[in-house]
């Protein structure tokens, strides 16, 4: 062993000194040279956008910038199988030079000595992926900078950065660039799930895509194949008689289409993004499939020009789990889930929720369905008959327009519109119109598809309103309170038992693998069907109509859309679970009967004579903050016709009840009624002495 001080001292000599300097000024050189000339990534960036599903599978890809399907890929995307033949065939050092092979070439030079002529060519993986970054003539000249390119990206990018731009850009045939777009173009699958044969045509093809095409030149792409096969078993990269059991599979005889799922939302999605950007979704893939299967197939039946939309939303975390926009993505690329329709009755269970949700009314309160006018207008039942005297429950169940329209009365149709715009819940109105009025329960408005899922996603999750949730990675918006959890299991409880449509079973003595919650809905005219449902796991909204509005007379949202939406229900798993029991099991709307107070919703007519005082609250306040003393806040109320019953934050208070002790500081809402079910409300904010 050489002493460390002789060592030392040998670098003090001249040459070992100007050894140095010049390694160094190489060094700089390279590191200067490196810096003023990267390397062009340019070809590599202008990739496809790309769609994945939640599990990373291909639902859509667009074409690059030039017109190619030129599909990003990992080498954790691709098949060990075809990495290994690849580096077998192009390149058995690579990652173990620095881009260039000094021995492949010394080889390659003393061939071409001995034969005169080019027998095995020196180009490494590295100096490939340079040629695909800036593809040149081959001269020399071209030679030497596709060498240092290649150093450069090795340095710079690693082993896998260069086999990344192999695997995306390397030519297949035609219009496809990279390994996923050729193995799903001549193999229908994803590069991960290549089989010996399948790889060994992948390999081989770039060597000269056009001449080896399948489907033109069957017979050079089957040769070029088998000759991978065999120098994989020299290699031991597959056994010789797996080898020769490859060589029996056929040849891909024409290009499959790449995917095409859930199309309308991956083009609205790659609109929105960068070019070249990949885009995972939350969509289940397989589910998307049968959905996408499901509406052709309703399609079919339906008369030229009519269409179908459907979505599902996974109700725990408002997973868009499929979305299709029309049954077929040639034929109408317009997104029907996105369009603003007449939604028919489907928004009654939401006036009816919030009549819950105040306890202006009870599933149990009698309600009289008559002729009856409001103002100037006097609305009709779909049926044209009137059917006496009902419970709300029974009233909701059947859609029956008189009582909806009453109930909305009472809640205030610029109320409900207000409390759907805090929640997200876009509703259209004629541009220049009037406020919003109550011809809205009777689907006097514009909705969407989409946002239908959300509110009845939103009943099935206890009144939180939480717009779906399409790309992976997202964090969840803060989720907005439309009712409260008793007057959203209220609705669910009475949707639960409408009858099914014809047949299909549903109800508590029918074996079926869920409890469905569903409305239906048809717009003036027969321009839209509708149905809308929710289990305990998930909700399925479907809209069946003609996109340009023409009328399609006696299609009705029970007979069109509703068994629809039952089929949808079939593609899912089972619910994991009935829905949990309500946090407040002893809240009012859970019985049976209706408090006396709500018995009966009477009619805005008087029978008496002369007509009431407005009720009002008297004390506390509106707006006011209330301080909370031993006996509690005083109740006042005046007007309307006596006796009165207190609502205090959703839970009534006994009898005629003076005072009100709140349980915390904080906002409160206080509601009362008089006997004849009218009401009123104030929020205040309370607060307690000494806190």
């Amino acid at each position: 062993m050489i002493p460390l001080p002789r060592i030392l001292n040998s670098w003090k000599r001249p040459a070992a000194r100007r050894a140095l300097g010049i390694g160094l000024a190489v060094t700089v050189l390279a590191v200067a040279a490196d810096r003023l000339s990267p390397p062009d990534l340019g070809r590599f960036e202008d990739r496809s956008t790309v769609v994945l599903d939640s599990d990373g599978r291909l639902l859509r890809a667009f074409p690059s910038p030039q017109d190619t399907w030129r599909l990003p890929t990992r080498p954790d995307q691709v098949d060990p199988l075809y990495l290994a033949m690849l580096r077998t065939v192009e390149d058995r050092r690579f990652g173990w030079h620095p881009g260039i092979d000094p021995l492949a070439a010394l080889r390659a030079m003393g061939q071409w000595a001995r034969h005169g002529r080019v027998v095995s060519g020196a180009s490494t993986l590295s100096m490939q992926a340079a040629r695909l970054l800036q593809p040149k003539a081959r001269t020399w000249g071209a030679k030497v900078e596709e060498s240092l390119r290649a150093m450069q990206l090795q340095a710079r990018l690693g082993t896998d950065g260069v086999l990344g731009i192999y695997l995306t850009l390397a030519p297949f045939g035609g219009a496809l660039e990279g390994v996923t777009a050729a193995s799903l173009a001549w193999f229908g699958k994803d590069p991960v799930h290549l089989g010996p044969a399948e790889a060994a045509l992948l390999v081989a093809l770039p060597q000269s895509p056009e001449r080896l095409r399948p489907d033109r030149h069957p017979a050079a792409a089957r040769a070029a194949r088998d000759r991978v096969l065999d120098r994989a078993a020299a290699a031991g990269i597959i056994a010789r008689d797996v080898a020769e059991a490859a060589k029996t599979a056929d040849i891909p005889a024409f290009q499959r289409p790449l995917p095409m799922q859930a199309p309308h939302l991956a083009e609205r999605l790659a609109t929105a993004a960068p070019r070249g950007a990949v885009i995972r979704t939350r969509i289940d893939g397989g589910l998307q499939r049968r959905l996408e299967a499901l509406a052709r197939a309703e399609a079919e039946r339906l008369e030229p020009g009519a269409d179908v939309a459907m979505v599902i939303v996974a109700n725990a975390d408002r997973r868009l789990l499929a979305s299709v926009g029309a049954a077929h993505w040639l034929s109408r690329q317009t997104d029907l889930t996105l369009a603003t329709r007449s939604p028919g009755s489907t928004l009654k269970p939401f006036i009816y929720a919030m009549a819950f949700d105040d306890l202006s009314l009870h599933p149990g309160t009698l309600m009289t369905d008559m002729p009856q006018r409001f103002g100037h207008w006097r609305p009709d039942n779909f049926d044209h008959d009137f059917h006496g005297t009902l419970t709300a429950r029974e009233a909701l169940q059947r859609s029956l327009n008189i009582p909806a329209v009453q109930v909305l009365e009472r809640v205030g149709p610029i109320r409900f519109v207000a409390l759907m715009q805090q929640s997200g819940i876009r509703l259209a109105f004629p541009p220049g119109g009037e406020e919003p009025g109550l011809p809205l329960a009777l689907g006097g408005v514009g909705i969407r598809l989409l946002d239908l899922a959300t509110l009845y996603a939103a009943l099935a999750d206890g009144g939180r309103v939480l717009p779906p949730s399409i790309l992976a990675d997202t964090p969840p918006p803060e989720a907005r309170r439309l009712v409260g959890e008793a007057a959203a299991r209220a609705v669910l409880t009475v949707l639960e038992d409408s009858p099914a449509p014809d047949g299909f079973a549903q109800g508590s003595a029918v074996a079926r693998a869920r409890r469905i919650a569903f409305k239906t809905g048809t717009s003036f005219g027969f321009r839209d069907a509708w149905t809308v449902g929710t289990s305990a796991d998930y909700t399925v909204a479907v809209w069946v109509g003609r996109p340009d509005g023409a009328p399609r007379p006696g299609a009705m949202g029970r007979g069109t859309a509703a068994p629809v939406l039952f089929r949808a229900f079939d593609l899912l798993p089972p619910d994991h679970a009935p829905r949990p029991r309500p946090t407040q099991p002893d809240h009012a709307l859970f019985h049976r009967a209706p408090p006396p107070a709500l018995a009966r919703l009477e009619a805005e007519s008087r029978t008496d004579g002369g007509a009431a005082a407005p009720l009002r609250i008297l004390f506390p306040p509106d707006g006011a903050m209330v301080e909370s003393l031993d006996d509690g806040i005083g109740l006042d109320a005046a007007g309307g016709h006596p006796p009165y019953r207190w609502i205090a934050d959703g839970r009534p208070l006994g009898g005629e009840t003076r005072f009100w002790r709140p349980e915390t500081e904080g906002f409160s809402r206080l509601v009362v009624t008089d006997s004849d079910g009218r009401r009123a409300a104030v929020t205040i904010r309370v607060s307690v002495p000494g806190d």
